[in-house]
């Protein structure tokens, strides 16, 4: 059985080289436009990601293309170009032919919470997009340092003092979770923005921040060792890999944040292209490799529709848009 790489392998593999990707020029293809849309696909398909390399974004990308390349019969090859929380990869994307020869993974926090943080001209609006397909649900902990003293959120609560936290960036799920439960909570706290879960971890491992909130599969290894201490996990309910760790809705706050992912195509993609995309999608769903993976890396399937997909995140987008202006949270750095 072909097995997928974990976050830890794939940080050690990927760390001496990053894959670059060739730039297209032009707009996009019209869907009436494309005489050859029963031929695709004519060559590899990019799959593009909005993060570095060995991150939960990266990995599900991974594993997607290693199925779904087998049933297109074509190469899909996983390109990394970091940045903005994955908002300049999608904006080019998004700017290549509509062909369904250049895709990208998209993280639902930079459709639900990033517009938040920046500008109208900065953010990702999900209807200049063709959504072909939902991926996974991937919760989000707190987690304390070592050295912080903290082994509960009610040590935290209890402090009565300023503790510094680490967030994955600004306009994040990570943000955005541990900013309204302050809030909720009344704790006062320094926000340091990383660029992702990986350096806010090891910003945590070193004492460098008391408090972090990162994803709960970039984070388990450390917390089986004992080296982080997990105080709030902020899914719905308890999360089954850490049962003994309540959820931040049980403990009272309003705060269910998750990260979604799903498979987006340039606007006008031709029908036949995204049935012929989604249909391999979901034969690589089937695959006991890819359900391995989603168990080994902790993520929980949502493998709906596309339009499953808007209509839930733009639910989303409503519902932390009301929790900003509820609380008074400035999301962009501007306290």
């Amino acid at each position: 059985m072909k097995s997928f790489p974990t976050r830890r392998t794939v940080l050690g593999t990927m760390s001496a080289f990053t894959l670059l990707a060739v730039t297209a020029c032009g707009g996009n293809v019209a869907s009436g436009g494309s005489a050859d849309s029963s031929k695709y696909p004519s060559g590899p398909v990019t799959l593009t990601v909005g993060q570095a390399p060995g991150g939960s974004t990266d990995l599900i990308a991974r594993a997607l293309a290693e199925g779904s390349s087998k049933t297109l019969g074509q190469p899909m090859p996983v390109v990394n170009k970091p940045g903005a929380n994955g908002a300049l990869a999608t904006k080019e994307v998004a700017g290549k032919p509509a062909d369904g020869q250049e895709l990208v993974l998209l993280n639902a926090s930079l459709i639900t919470i990033t517009p938040l943080a920046v500008s109208a001209d900065e953010a990702v609006n999900i209807d200049n997009l063709d959504i072909i397909a939902g991926l996974s649900q991937d919760d989000y902990v707190l987690i304390a340092s070592s050295k912080s003293g903290f082994k509960s959120f009610k040590d935290v609560t209890d402090a009565g003092r300023n503790v510094t936290y680490g967030t994955t960036g600004v306009g994040t799920g990570s943000q955005l979770a541990q900013t309204v439960l302050f809030k909720q909570a009344k704790v006062k706290g320094t926000d340091v923005p990383f660029d992702s879960g990986k350096p806010a971890l090891t910003a945590v491992l070193g004492n460098q921040v008391e408090l972090a909130t990162v994803q709960l599969g970039e984070a388990k290894a450390q917390i089986d060792a004992g080296q982080v201490t997990p105080l709030l996990v902020f899914s719905e309910k308890r999360n089954s890999f850490l049962p003994n760790v309540p959820s931040a809705k049980e403990a009272g706050y309003d705060v269910p944040v998750a990260q979604y992912r799903a498979v987006a195509a340039p606007k006008g993609t031709p029908q036949e292209v995204k049935d012929k995309l989604l249909a391999a999608f979901q034969e690589t769903f089937k695959t006991d490799a890819y359900k391995e993976f989603n168990k080994k890396n902790l993520l929980t399937p949502k493998e709906i529709t596309g339009e499953e997909v808007v209509s839930e995140w733009k639910g989303y987008a409503a519902k932390y848009k009301e929790l900003v202006e509820k609380y008074g949270i400035s999301l962009s750095g501007n306290k």
